[in-house]
């Protein structure tokens, strides 16, 4: 059997459904290491080394995916109460994972960023426009967003306040 295929089908783009899906699943990976460490600290008494390891990267995660929910809450033209929704089921355990669905289910995310041709009016949506307009550099950004509030995130200190 042969199989042909264009350039357009093997050319891998970044939807904001596939973006999304991503970044919460990653989420809900993290809090799973998290877990994982508190159980060593606190179930077996061996180690604290993992909640700080396990807690550093999910806290890093927890910010990106709250960054997306907003930019998803511009681009895709999130109610309010659907961006307030998304960033607080990322504060329990794995409940991003029934976001997924819930936006899923009400079709909250699609395949095409809508700023990507549409012209932007608001400032939001012109910020949002450029970062997806540019995706090298809006990573990029996105990447020095998640450093600068995980520094000041750092600054505050853990939840809890232990240091």
């Amino acid at each position: 059997m042969t199989r042909t295929t264009t350039a357009a089908a093997t050319t891998t783009t970044v939807t904001p459904r596939r973006f999304f899906l991503w970044i919460s699943r990653a989420e809900a990976v993290t809090w799973s290491l998290l877990l994982l460490g508190l159980f060593l600290k606190y179930g077996t008494e061996t180690t604290d080394l993992a909640v700080r390891v396990f807690g550093m990267a999910h806290g890093v995660v927890f910010i990106a995916y709250c960054l997306t929910n907003g930019l998803l809450w511009v681009d895709q033209k999130w109610k309010f109460g659907q961006l307030v929704l998304g960033v607080l089921c990322a504060i329990p355990p794995f409940v991003t994972l029934w976001f997924d669905h819930h936006a899923e289910k009400k079709n909250l995310v699609s395949d095409e960023w809508r700023l990507r041709e549409q012209e932007p009016r608001s400032i939001l949506e012109k910020a949002a426009a450029f970062v997806i307009r540019k995706p090298v550099l809006g990573v990029v950004i996105g990447v020095v967003a998640v450093i600068v509030l995980t520094g000041v995130a750092l600054l505050i200190g853990p939840p809890g306040g232990e240091h």
